[in-house]
């Protein structure tokens, strides 16, 4: 080889030490940087999904509080309009004797007059 391609050579082999260096050093640098964001996002991130997952619970423990109370009023409301079926029909007899009561004609003083209806209705 001659000195002319030695010299190439070896300008070529310490350009590409000096290349390596930097690229390394500059790695290096931003390691050092960004290490630290880096760790601060990562508990940020592990923090934001612990707060997901409890969230989650939270709504799932929430949606299922709210069926029960749905069942529950639900189950309130078909009792209610079993009661208010049951009182209409035990009330339908006394209403028929109070229509009664009401659909007769008395004459004379309203106090007897009732008196003796109630009398008639009791069987007295």
């Amino acid at each position: 080889m001659t000195p002319v391609a030695w010299k190439f050579a070896g300008i070529g082999l310490a350009l590409a030490l000096l290349l390596g260096l930097g690229a390394t050093g500059g790695a290096w640098l931003a390691a050092n940087h960004y290490r630290p964001l880096l760790d601060a996002a990562n508990d940020d991130l592990a923090k934001a999904k612990l707060a997901r997952d409890n969230l989650e619970e939270l709504a799932g423990e929430q949606g299922r509080k709210l069926g029960e109370l749905v069942a529950a009023g639900e189950m309130r409301e078909r009792s209610a309009a079993q009661a208010i079926a049951k009182a209409k029909e035990e009330a339908g007899a006394d209403y028929a004797a109070a229509n009664r009561l009401m659909q007769e004609r008395t004459g004379g003083d309203p106090a007897e007059a009732a008196a003796s209806i109630i009398d008639q209705e009791l069987g007295l």
